[in-house]
């Protein structure tokens, strides 16, 4: 069985390894099919300090297949049927995973790819409840991309139609799922691009004003567009770099959500701002098992996903080393 395995920060290593063993009574195995790439697979790949985890490690966190085995007591899949993964191995037993919010469950085990063997192999096996059925489409961007976004918005940020938003580097894959979800219902929609090129893709995906954060200060254009007003929420994921950028930003009352931080982990606010403004700042970490259902259900009804480049599993690194210089515009996909 071809897996990828991280050995040393930096290097990876296309190795054959034994396929895992008949799925057991509530587990199913699955044939990987395609892997999305995340920036937790660059943060992997480098080596992060708060990586807590033994190599070699087969990377790879998000991902979509097709079962090709199932165990003893799985009914609801069946061999053939297409699938997508939660790539976080949730216990199903705690209060937070009991009341469907996977993403804070109390006893997790890792994320599949960064502390623990992920998905970037032909086999593996996982517990059938931590596997969703698909429509057809490029459905490897749902656990991840599609999810985090759905989690971001509408579970915390509380985004409604008619309401004005600002996507923070918006031909990122999360960016881009981002303007798409938030047009659908409506918004108006700000991002921040690069160059010139990104704009261009960006209003043809639905983002109604683009600003290039090269050419100008952001904060300063989002004012003069909403006629100084600001917004009514900011996507965030950039972090240090335009975090304080972000605040500014807000209309007074406004929410700031963020899942990234990807200039940097550390900045000063005023906190002064902060309460006379009234912000509500939100911190949010991975998605659950429902925001990928609303996501995929998202794709079957015609949202899809941008796709900015395919590799095959040989040249993960190169589809990383895309991902790290900020050339991409959609997301990357390797196929097995």
């Amino acid at each position: 069985m071809r897996a990828l395995t991280l050995i040393a920060d930096r290097k990876l290593e296309l190795a054959d390894l034994p396929p895992p063993p008949p799925p057991g009574p509530d587990e199913v195995q699955i044939r990987v099919r395609a892997v999305g790439l995340n920036h937790i697979d660059v943060w992997g790949f480098r080596g992060m300090a708060f990586a807590k985890r033994k190599l070699p490690l087969v990377v790879g966190a998000e991902a979509a297949g097709e079962i090709a085995a199932v165990g003893p007591a799985v009914e609801n899949l069946k061999p053939g049927d297409p699938v997508v993964m939660y790539g976080a191995l949730t216990c199903g037993t705690c209060k937070a995973c009991r009341e469907g919010r996977d993403n804070l469950c109390e006893n997790v085990n890792g994320i599949m790819g960064f502390h623990v063997d992920g998905f970037a192999r032909d086999l593996v096996n996982l517990p059938a409840r931590l596997v969703i059925p698909v429509p057809p489409g490029d459905a490897a961007c749902a656990p991840i991309a599609f999810s985090t976004v759905e989690h971001m918005l509408f579970d915390n940020a509380k985004l409604a139609p008619g309401e004005t938003v600002l996507v923070h580097a918006g031909g990122s894959g999360i960016g881009t799922a981002a303007i798409k979800m938030a047009k659908a219902i409506g918004c108006t929609v700000i991002t921040t691009v690069g160059d010139d090129a990104k704009a261009e893709k960006a209003k043809a995906i639905g983002a109604d004003h683009v600003i290039n954060y090269r050419n100008d200060r952001f904060e300063g254009a989002v004012r003069k567009i909403t006629g100084k007003k600001g917004v009514d929420v900011v996507f965030e994921h950039v972090g240090a770099e335009t975090f304080n950028g972000s605040l500014l930003s807000l209309k007074r009352g406004g929410r700031l959500v963020t899942c990234g931080s990807t200039s940097g982990p550390s900045t000063m606010i005023n906190l002064m701002q902060l309460f006379q403004q009234q912000y509500r700042i939100i911190g949010s970490f991975g998605a659950s098992m429902r925001n990928i259902r609303d996501g995929l259900a998202k794709m079957a009804a015609g949202m899809t996903p941008v796709i900015d480049a395919e590799f095959a599993l040989a040249d993960f690194e190169r589809g990383l080393a895309r991902l790290e210089s900020r050339q991409v515009f959609g997301k990357i996909i390797v196929q097995l």
